[in-house]
């Protein structure tokens, strides 16, 4: 379970990446969640990703996309 300002912020970088990526935020949610760089990563490591700018946060989590195999 996670706290209000995270899921805040999860939700929003969802939205980011899914204007970015050009997919719904569903196929984004869908994408981040099968891969566990929702939970593992973007909860997981909030206090240190909250602090960085939209545009470092959309390459951070592209990049780790495209390492687990996620065409984005």
């Amino acid at each position: 379970m996670c706290k209000k300002s995270e899921m805040q912020f999860s939700v929003f970088l969802i939205y980011q990446l899914s204007q970015h990526w050009k997919k719904t935020p569903a196929e984004v949610y869908r994408i981040l969640n099968d891969t566990k760089i929702l939970d593992d990563y973007i909860i997981k490591h909030y206090d240190v990703l909250h602090t960085q700018g939209s545009l470092a946060l959309i390459e951070d989590i592209s990049d780790f996309a495209r390492e687990k195999g996620i065409a984005v």
